[in-house]
């Protein structure tokens, strides 16, 4: 039970994390969910995102980051 309860830990203070990174971000400028490649349907009250250059743009990065920690921790 001591397990679940570090892992619970953990996924929070990670999300707390990435909410500060996203927060951070809005706050200086990088509109994440509204880069050129995203796409934006508007029809009368409804609004649809769909953020493929967003979703591509953190794929590289959490993919390079990944790669990195995997390294430095005898990955390969």
């Amino acid at each position: 039970m001591t397990d679940l309860g570090r892992l619970l830990m953990g996924l929070g203070a990670l999300l707390f994390v990435a909410g500060l990174v996203l927060y951070a971000l809005g706050r200086w400028g990088l509109p994440l969910g509204r880069l050129p490649g995203d796409i934006v349907v508007q029809r009368g009250p409804v609004t649809c995102v769909f953020p493929l250059a967003t979703s591509l743009l953190l794929s590289v990065l959490l993919t390079l980051l990944l790669n990195l920690l995997a390294r430095g921790w005898g990955g390969r």
